[in-house]
């Protein structure tokens, strides 16, 4: 059965999760995961990933879950494999045990995409002859940024997806991208989603924790 990866805002009170299971429930949704995106004053975002049955359309979920007051569908995704618990903790883990400096980049590409719930992933360097990819996922656009004035970055932040740098292609698929400093702040962790949704404070912070993190054991 398809299942799909839903992303909710909804009021921070007591029984609001409850209320949300219910009424996916009542079009035939399962829950199979949570994951709690964001939390402020008086609201939280999450992640759910839910099946349908066969044949059901995932604009059932969206109706059903703003029939309730204070729900709000920030996005809807098809989704592949369930949410891992400990998911950052296993991605360390693998990237501490590849061989060499360029497989440890190439793991950290490879797997970051379904850790932090984006399309896909590089590193991009700054050089004398300009900036380049050392290493991407599957999904990585085909045609590359041949500038990026952002670097050298600083620390973790969602960056202009209407900047003139960034490629037509990439700008036709409404991709929405996060970066962080890998090591040195010529070099850096590119984050790409496209069709959104928009990268939340706390997501950019995850980025610069795991990216942090990375660059201690690249060393």
């Amino acid at each position: 059965m398809p299942s799909y990866l839903l992303r909710v805002e909804l009021e921070d009170r007591p029984g609001s999760l409850g209320s949300l299971a219910v009424a996916l429930g009542s079009v035939g949704a399962d829950i199979l995961s949570l994951d709690v995106v964001e939390r402020a004053a008086g609201y939280a975002v999450d992640d759910l990933v839910v099946e349908l049955p066969l044949g059901a359309m995932p604009d059932m979920l969206i109706t059903a879950a703003e029939k309730l007051t204070g729900v709000y569908v920030d996005s809807i995704r098809p989704h592949t494999g369930l949410l891992e618990a400990h998911r950052e903790l296993e991605l360390i883990d693998h990237i501490a045990a590849a061989p060499g400096k360029q497989d440890k980049l190439q793991v950290l590409v490879d797997e970051a995409p379904k850790v932090l719930r984006v399309g896909w992933c590089m590193v991009m360097r700054l050089g004398a002859d300009g900036v380049r990819m050392v290493a991407g996922s599957h999904g990585v656009p085909e045609t590359a940024a041949t500038s990026a004035p952002w670097l050298p970055l600083q620390h973790a932040e969602a960056l202009d997806g209407t900047a003139e740098w960034i490629p037509q292609v990439w700008r036709d698929f409404d991709t929405t991208l996060a970066a962080a400093p890998l090591g040195d702040h010529d070099t850096a962790v590119v984050l790409g989603r496209p069709g959104g949704p928009a990268f939340r404070p706390s997501e950019v912070a995850r980025l610069g924790y795991l990216s942090g993190i990375v660059a201690t054991i690249l060393r």
